[in-house]
């Protein structure tokens, strides 16, 4: 009787626990936050109003769940499933994987914010579990000071429409990446993915911020690379010869008010340009992996492998350019929130190369969604999705000394998504979503040609 009693003292202490840490989170100064308020904020504002009383630490979290119910095809592409073996590993052709109905691994995303000083703060963030990795990443971490520890009018006056972050943290590059779902942080975005080119990179620099009557500026420096790299390009292997390292420059501009009290218009315009990394990963930075399991990928020996094959599984429905050794990117984006009603765009152009290219290629995406929130606190809302991309696509599998191959044709990819969700508080979403993707102008020998995925994805998500 007396374990039986302990037994469900624990289960009820497990069940309260959430709300308890919820109930007792210090207010940190400049947070973005986690749950539903967070939506539609993009920069941190200057506009806080915590008082600091001390340091202070938060710690929050976000989880999903999903089901997934998509298939895909590919028709015209060549059947040339050789079967055979080579170290142990299939030879896939161009044949998909065999997926069916049922749920997808949970992620979890641990948040902690400390408030160190009045107006500095530090944050770190790690994936607890992923579709890419399954176990623990630490995402990057970073101190972020509105205000300095220096006594004086001009610093006061300076900080007072200035940002200042330093360390290893997701690159503001566009608006995109404040909407997209990463990991079990996908309380924000009303669908399952980001963009068909997912724009999002964790680098090691600084960003400073100017902002003032609903006008702001960024300027960036980074490593261009996901992690530290002190090696010679020489030992990483660059067929160009440039083996010199260039920082990332990172610029953004753009205006974002209430035009009356309904009524909200935001436009900014971002560019981040590398010239010689060691290895870029804007469009392929993502450690948490996507929403959309194994569509549109090879078939493999293991069919619940997550690696081999020739693709990257963990990135399902995604096309990476692979611009690693230079890229220059451009992205206009416009947000307008007229009562319950958003629309939010994206214009994007980048060129670039891998290394052992000897010119750039070019590839381009728009994208355009529009969202109805209603209810009493906008507790509902209905979407819309269309997201194109126009590249040119590189070949790798040229063969022994004939080098990577170029296709003079464009492909095209297309997404259409079609959105609900209910807010069942402001910590807690269930939302669905129906999608169709469809590949375009893809060589027969590529096994994505004619390809096409659809069907539908359900989601619970946990945000605090």
């Amino acid at each position: 009787m007396k374990n039986s009693n302990i037994k469900i003292s624990t289960l009820v202490l497990l069940g309260l626990l959430p709300a308890m840490l919820m109930a007792q989170q210090p207010k940190i100064a400049y947070l973005r936050a986690y749950d539903k308020s967070g939506i539609n904020v993009f920069e941190d504002s200057k506009n806080d109003t915590a008082i600091f009383t001390g340091l202070k630490v938060r710690f929050g979290a976000g989880f999903t769940q999903q089901f997934q119910n998509l298939k895909h095809e590919n028709s015209g592409a060549l059947k040339n499933n050789i079967g055979s073996f080579a170290g142990g590993v299939s030879t896939p052709g161009n044949q998909l994987k065999v997926i069916t109905a049922g749920f997808q691994t949970a992620q979890a995303n641990l948040n902690m914010d400390v408030q160190l000083a009045d107006g500095i703060r530090l944050n770190v963030t790690s994936y607890l579990s992923t579709k890419h990795h399954n176990e623990t990443w630490v995402k990057g971490g970073y101190i972020q000071f509105d205000k300095l520890p220096f006594k004086g009018e001009i610093w006061s006056n300076i900080m007072k429409v200035t940002t200042i972050k330093v360390g290893h943290f997701e690159v503001d590059y566009g608006d995109e990446h404040y909407r997209r779902s990463d990991g079990g942080q996908a309380l924000y975005n009303p669908f399952m993915e980001g963009n068909v080119m997912d724009e999002f990179a964790t680098e090691i620099g600084g960003e400073v911020y100017v902002k003032k009557n609903g006008l702001f500026g960024m300027f960036g420096l980074t490593n261009g690379m996901i992690k530290g790299n002190i090696d010679s390009l020489y030992a990483a292997g660059n067929p160009d010869g440039d083996l010199h390292k260039s920082p990332t420059i990172l610029l953004k501009a753009g205006f974002d008010k209430k035009l009356a009290d309904n009524i909200r218009v935001r436009v900014t315009g971002s560019y981040y340009g590398n010239q010689s990394s060691g290895g870029n990963t804007l469009f392929g930075g993502d450690r948490s992996g996507s929403n959309y399991q194994f569509v549109m990928e090879q078939n493999a020996a293991n069919p619940s492998s997550t690696t081999g094959a020739g693709t990257p599984l963990a990135f399902s429905g995604r096309f990476n350019p692979g611009f690693s050794k230079k890229i220059n990117a451009f992205m206009l984006n416009g947000f307008l929130k007229a009562s319950g009603f958003e629309l939010f765009g994206t214009l994007e152009t980048s060129s670039g190369r891998n290394a052992k290219e000897t010119s750039t290629r070019n590839a381009n995406q728009y994208a355009v969604e529009g969202i109805y929130r209603f209810g009493a606190t906008e507790n509902l809302f209905l979407g819309l999705k269309y997201n194109g991309v126009k590249a040119a696509l590189l070949n790798n599998a040229g063969g022994t000394g004939a080098g990577p191959i170029v296709y003079t044709d464009d492909v095209t990819i297309n997404r259409f998504a079609a959105a609900g969700g209910w807010f069942l508080t402001k910590n807690v979403l269930l939302k669905a979503e129906y999608v169709n993707q469809q590949y375009n102008n893809f060589p027969s020998a590529d096994y994505r040609s004619t390809g096409k995925f659809y069907g539908y994805v359900v989601e619970a998500v946990v945000g605090f």
